[in-house]
């Protein structure tokens, strides 16, 4: 009975090692994806209404942390 507990604590170990694992590939996955569209649409001659919000949101930003 003993052996069986401890593969079966190996198996869920290895199991929940290789779900971990797996999802943080998918995350940066997504990840890469988003920032390779970010990238095309910056280098894009008309510019998408999003990129155009977002720049007007960092220029604010910016604009707000420059010492006066």
């Amino acid at each position: 009975m003993s052996d069986l507990t401890g593969y079966g604590l190996l198996g869920l170990c290895i199991g929940f090692l290789w779900g971990i694992g797996c999802s943080l590939a998918i995350l940066y996955s997504i990840y890469l994806g988003g920032y390779r569209k970010g990238v095309e649409d910056s280098l894009a001659d008309v510019k998408p209404r999003r990129f155009g919000e977002a720049m007007k949101k960092i220029r604010s930003r910016r604009k707000e942390k420059q010492p006066s």
